[in-house]
C-alpha cells in the first residue's frame, strides 16, 4: 500500500455534454484532446441507445466484449484520464441500467448516446497522473 497527501488543485472542470447519435468514448475523447486535459477524474449520467462494455482478462491480457443490444440508463460513470503516448487516454467503467431493473457493467469500450450524456471531467494534481504499466497495460497511479 501506498499513501501520500497531495495539496493541489488546478480549478479546471469540463462539462461536456454528448448528444444523441454520438459516440460517447470518441466525444469525450475528442473534448480531452481538444482541451488539453491529461489527468483528471470522470463521471457521467445519462443513456445509451446500445453500448458495449468489457471485463478484463487477466489471462488473455485484453477485455471480453460484452455487447449491450437494448436502450439503458447510464446510472453511474466513473473513471479517470491518463496520458498515453502523449495523448489522453479515457478509462470509465459503467453501470448501465436495463428497463426491468437489472444491470450489466464493465469497463465502456462504446456507447451510442440516447437521448444524452452529461460528462463533468475534473482535473486532477500532476502527481496523481497515471502511466501506463507495461506489464500489464493498464493505466495505473505511478509509485513516485
Amino acid at each position: 500500500m501506498r499513501a501520500r497527501e497531495v495539496r493541489h488543485q488546478t480549478g479546471r472542470v469540463l462539462v461536456v455534454v454528448c448528444d444523441q447519435g454520438e459516440e460517447a468514448v470518441a466525444a469525450v475523447g475528442a473534448a480531452l484532446r481538444e482541451q488539453g486535459i491529461r489527468a483528471a477524474r470522470v463521471t457521467a449520467v445519462g443513456g445509451f441507445a446500445d453500448a458495449e462494455v468489457g471485463w478484463f482478462d487477466r489471462a488473455a491480457g485484453d477485455y471480453r466484449r460484452i455487447p449491450v443490444t437494448e436502450q439503458v440508463e447510464v446510472l453511474s460513470l466513473l473513471g479517470d484520464v491518463a496520458a498515453q503516448h502523449g495523448e489522453p487516454a479515457l478509462h470509465v467503467h459503467a453501470v448501465l441500467g436495463r428497463s426491468d431493473g437489472g444491470t450489466v457493467g464493465g469497463h465502456l469500450l462504446r456507447g451510442q448516446v440516447w437521448p444524452t450524456l452529461e460528462v463533468i471531467i475534473s482535473e486532477v494534481a500532476p502527481e496523481l497522473a497515471k502511466r501506463v504499466d507495461p506489464a500489464t497495460g493498464l493505466a495505473l497511479i505511478s509509485a513516485a
